[in-house]
């Protein structure tokens, strides 16, 4: 099949690499994983995108997760639109956060104070200061494959050995931050164990993606996030659920709820603003009681809480909020991934594919994988062939394998036959070559 024609797109990008280091203002941007040049967004509406070229795409990369209901959705759209004629900023207080934060609290069990951010990284980092105030602790217990951002603690990454303090990841991170943050493998009930054993009286937290979902879908076992909940309660640590990605995702309380589990800390993003920068955590009035201006754990931000992001995020979540919304798209999303499945099983593919909820990921294997060191680097190469087909026949993911898919609300039943389809001619290329 023709490649699609990317000659706007090439254009565009050889000018923005004049302006931006690698031509992009995010690194996965760059196209780096797969082949081409990157595509250079116009439009979105629905479950569709139109690059700079006119190519169309039915879109399973969502920006990376918000848009649960879809590209220019008219409701996020129409309240965003009148509440901007009355200003977009103030850096003051609006009845606009008291009704998001009314619409949040309400209808979830895990938190009963919040602080709105800007982004999920600025949440996480925010967290991360919150716990070691609360506790009088310094260290950081992180997992391989787990992203919580790129604050300067958790840019790090293992080093050898069962538990390891954090060797950085990141040009720019001091050692001695990268000291305080230990890291170790998931579904690894012992190396847990031991972390606790060396450095017990100075665990501050232990931060995990409610379900990791940024370096694949790595799905824990219940009894396994049980077991880190119970570890941290025993040691007086404080369990930080990462949720930016999982948050109003899974389901509306994310996946605390999926586990029955309650983490002290819960960091969420991307779907609370409707499209627009958001990011949140929360806790018990008693951790939260530590937050500037009631606490001595200081945060703060000009744009947290801005009348623009409310009005997108008030606008998403009452209808994610509404009777039946993840019923119907989690069966939705479900039946998808299932007749994918059922197409490889029937080619006898070495290919499976992780969903929880409306979120799925491709692993090029027939193990179960739960970990970061699980994931084959080689298979990768199959992603980037199937990449480039599924462009080619007008489907769009994200440009690395390592990323998961979504499926949103907008998605119809013929959107989801066309990308059945386009997938499965995309797997014949892949497995022929």
């Amino acid at each position: 099949m023709q490649d699609i024609s990317r000659a706007k797109s090439a254009e565009l990008y050889e000018k923005s690499k004049t302006y931006f280091p690698g031509g992009v203002n995010s690194p996965v941007r760059a196209f780096k994983s797969v082949y081409g040049t990157p595509l250079f967004i116009q439009k979105g509406d629905g479950p569709y995108i139109w690059d700079a070229d006119g190519n169309q795409f039915i879109d399973f990369c969502a920006s990376w997760g918000p848009l649960i209901l879809g590209h220019n959705n008219a409701k996020i759209r129409e309240k965003v639109t009148e509440v901007m004629q009355n200003g977009m900023s103030f850096g003051a207080p609006t009845a606009l956060e008291n009704e998001l934060a009314e619409l949040i609290i309400k209808n979830n069990r895990f938190v009963e104070k919040i602080r709105f951010t800007s982004s999920g990284t600025e949440a996480v980092m925010s967290a991360i200061r919150l716990a070691r105030g609360y506790t009088g602790r310094n260290k950081i217990i992180k997992f391989e494959g787990c992203y919580h951002g790129h604050s300067d603690s958790l840019l790090v990454k293992a080093g050898s050995g069962l538990v390891t303090f954090g060797e950085t990841s990141s040009s720019g991170v001091p050692k001695a931050f990268a000291d305080e943050t230990v890291v170790i493998a998931l579904n690894d009930k012992q190396a847990i164990t031991e972390a606790f054993a060396q450095f017990k009286d100075d665990v501050a937290a232990v931060i995990i993606e409610g379900i990791p979902a940024n370096n694949g879908l790595l799905i824990q076992d219940k009894d396994y996030v049980e077991f880190l909940s119970e570890t941290c309660t025993a040691n007086g640590a404080l369990l930080i659920f990462d949720e930016v990605i999982t948050g109003f995702r899974v389901g509306f309380e994310g996946a605390a709820a999926y586990y029955g589990i309650k983490p002290d800390i819960v960091t969420y993003g991307k779907i609370i603003g409707g499209g627009l920068p958001v990011g949140m955590y929360g806790a018990s009035n008693e951790i939260m009681a530590h937050i500037s201006p009631d606490g001595g754990v200081y945060q703060a931000g000009t744009l947290s809480g801005n009348p623009v992001a409310m009005a997108a995020g008030i606008a998403a979540l009452t209808i994610l909020n509404s009777e039946g919304f993840y019923e119907e798209l989690n069966a939705k999303a479900q039946a998808f991934v299932n007749d994918l499945k059922a197409h490889i099983a029937h080619k006898g593919y070495e290919l499976k594919i992780f969903t929880v909820g409306s979120v799925f990921w491709f692993a090029f294997t027939n193990k179960d994988i739960k970990t970061a060191e699980d994931i084959d680097p080689k298979s990768m190469d199959k992603f980037k062939i199937m990449h480039r087909e599924l462009l080619n026949r007008g489907v769009y993911f994200g440009p690395s394998g390592y990323e998961v898919g979504f499926v949103s609300a907008a998605h119809t039943a013929l959107e989801l036959d066309k990308a059945k389809q386009a997938i499965f001619d995309a797997l014949e290329v892949v497995y022929a070559s």
